[in-house]
This record gives C-alpha cells, structure tokens and sequence, in this order.
C-alpha cells in the first residue's frame, strides 16, 4: 500500500475494544477504517471473557463498578447485532458464575467481599459447600466457602472477534494490515481546531502510507503511546498466562465458570462450547513477554485444586498476553487536553482497560460514539485521560 487515504473515522488496533468500537461507529453510519497489523492476536486472543462485574469487584476498585454493570447490561443487545450483521454466533453464553475458597483464609475473603457486594446491592448467593458440589461435583475435597453470581455471563472473544470482522466486512469498513507509526497532526493556529494546538488528523503508517480522518480512536492497548500524542500516556503491561485445556473422555461439562481463592491466589476455569476449558489468570509486572514456566506452574497447581480431574486434562494451547494497565486499573476513555486545557480535536484515547477489555467492549463502543456526536455518556466521565496530570511534550523550539 502507498499514498494517502481519507476517511471519517480512524480506528488504531483490532483487540476486541477497537473492533467493538469500529462496529459500534459504522453501525450508527460512520465511514470507518480500521489499522492493526494482526486484528485480535493481542491480549484478546488470550483473554477468557468473563462478563462479571460482580465477581471483578476488587478493594479499591470499586469505581469501576458503574462501568462494568452498564456494560454488562449491554452485552446481549451488542451481541445480538454483531450476530445479525455478521451471520455468525458472537460466542456469548449465559454461563453463571460459581466463587469458591479452599482455606481459612479464602473463606474469610470472600466472606468480607461478600458484605461489600450485598452492601452495594450486587446479586450474589452464599451457598453451602454441599450447594456447591451438586451443581459442579468435580470441585475438590477442600472446598471451604461458595457463592452463585447468576448474572455473570461470559463470551468467547475469538469467536466475539471473528464476529466482529465479519459484521465489519459487511458494513464496507476497511480493514488495513499495518502498524500505526505515529499520528498525522495539523498545524497550530491552521483554523481547523477549537484549541490553538491544531487537530489530529489521521496516523502514518508502517510502510509510509498515510490515512487522513477527521477523528482517529487510539485503541492500541499497551502500544497506545504513539509519537503526536500531546502527551506520554500512564500504560504499563501487565502480563498473563492462560492456559486452555481439553478434559478427557467423561469429563462431565462444567455447567458454571468456577472462579476462585486457592491459598490466596486467584484462578478461574471457563467453560467453552467447544467442551475445552480455558485456565487462568496469572498477573505479572516483571517485564518478562513469555510464558513464564512459574505462571504455568501456579496454574495447573490451583486450577488442579480447584477441580482435581483437571490432572488427566490435555493442554492444547498456552499463551502469554499483555494487557494495558493505568495508575488506578481505570481505562483510558475519552478525549486529551493539550497545554492550554483545551481538549485535542480529531483524538479519542480508548485504551488502558487492563483486565476489564472484553467486559468493556459494548461500553467503549457507545462511549466514543457519544464523544463523536457531541452527547458523553455519563457514566464514562470518571475515565477521563484528563483526571491525571500528564505532563505535555516537550517541543523543538
């Protein structure tokens, strides 16, 4: 590819948060370009897809809460019309959600989170172990504490993202196989921006190319920190291993995704249609991008404690992702201001969502659409880039 191209609406990166949100856009009739070098290979290939904004409470998290249960809300009427575009299921399941503890320790953890989700009016069931083991009797001997979480649900985001490709191949976005080098700016004072710093207008490509749009959607997760951003954007990778896993012959369906406490650590299965499992979640800041033998190691040993029949399982695929964290595990989600206050015109920041992207993506999506069209959706505004205090770029004098 060569020259310049032009469009309405530029969207950088193809995680399921950039698909979901060039799907959202091209649906409400936005001309839509999408740029990503392998569309879904980053941390939504490797994520599991829990839809649980209950059972993803977290101590010192709690403002994420509005987020996470709008989104939720959303997900069924957002899967339901990438289905319908795209003519393919979109991989969501109602699966409830089981938390278990395995010691003294976990019993009271969860116990204390438990207070917390009553108190903020969370939809959650204290159950005896006996409870427990009639609806997945494959739990292990140890079992100390359970709670059912009905209304956390899951999604498949590989089969989500082949989707969404598919509904965005229908509605004529364009989707370019290249890495964004750098954003396309136009130059102070030029008349074309509200603000004195001009406008972003588009993103240079990898091979020299160029696409021009009047707004360009930053959605390229721990890579987001392009050169023409006005400011150094606060990402760090978190990185995970995730295992998948086919059970043996008999290995009676789990009918729940099984999260839980292992001796402090937390684990989770996932249930897929297919009958494979997917085991997780490690969280590692070392700076290490590979899966790391410890993090696999921790895994099947809890995941083994967990359900001990995951012993005779058969690992069929392991992959370490990175996903993007901020200061406060609040994503980045809305526009940036330059030097003088004044917000950046043509910019839209969607990234920084950490654990939460697949949960977010029907969020995201309405969120910048909102931006788009002047009306902010509320409950976003706690995302706001502008809540840190970024530090401009220094300029050539």
């Amino acid at each position: 590819m060569s020259g310049n191209q032009s469009g309405d609406v530029l969207v950088l990166g193809a995680g399921v948060v950039g698909l979901g949100i060039a799907f959202t856009l091209a649906r409400a009739g936005h001309p839509v370009t999408v740029v990503d070098p392998a569309p879904a290979s980053g941390a939504t290939h490797a994520a599991a897809g829990m839809i649980a904004p209950v059972a993803e409470l977290a101590h010192q998290e709690e403002a994420l809460l509005p987020l996470t249960l709008d989104s939720a809300r959303r997900y069924r009427g957002f899967v339901d019309d990438v289905a319908a575009v795209s003519g393919r299921d979109a991989g969501y399941a109602t699966t409830p959600t089981l938390v278990c503890g395995f010691d003294a320790a976990d019993r009271d953890a969860l116990a204390a989170l438990y207070r917390v989700q009553l108190r903020l009016g969370l939809d959650v069931e204290q159950l005896t172990t006996r409870e427990a083991r009639r609806r997945e009797p494959l739990l292990g001997p140890h079992l100390t504490a359970a709670y059912l979480l009905p209304h956390d649900h899951q999604v498949d985001p590989r089969v989500l993202s082949r989707a969404l490709l598919a509904a965005l191949e229908a509605l004529g976005v364009r989707v370019i196989a290249q890495r964004a080098e750098a954003l396309l700016s136009t130059p102070a004072g030029s008349g074309t921006s509200g603000s004195s710093g001009g406008r972003v207008a588009g993103a240079r490509l990898a091979d020299g190319s160029t696409v021009e749009a009047d707004e360009t959607i930053v959605a390229t997760g721990v890579a987001a920190d392009l050169p023409g951003l006005p400011a150094p954007l606060p990402l760090r990778p978190v990185h995970g291993d995730v295992l998948r896993l086919r059970p043996p012959a008999g290995f009676p369906a789990l009918t729940h995704t099984v999260r839980a406490i292992v001796r402090g650590v937390p684990v989770y299965v996932v249930p897929r249609f297919d009958g494979t499992l997917v085991l997780g979640a490690t969280a590692r800041e070392d700076g290490g991008s590979g899966l790391q033998a410890g993090g696999v190691h921790t895994l099947l040993r809890d995941g083994i404690t967990l359900l001990p029949a995951l012993a005779e399982a058969t690992i069929t695929d392991a992959v370490a992702r990175a996903r993007p964290g901020t200061p406060d595990n609040m994503p980045l989600l809305g526009r940036m201001r330059d030097a003088d206050g004044a917000a950046v015109a043509g910019l839209v920041l969607a990234t920084g969502f950490f654990r939460h992207g697949v949960l977010l993506t029907p969020l995201a999506g309405a969120a910048v659409r909102g931006l788009l069209v002047g009306d902010p959706l509320p409950v976003a505004e706690p995302c706001d880039p502008d809540r840190f205090a970024l530090i401009p770029r220094a300029t050539a004098p």
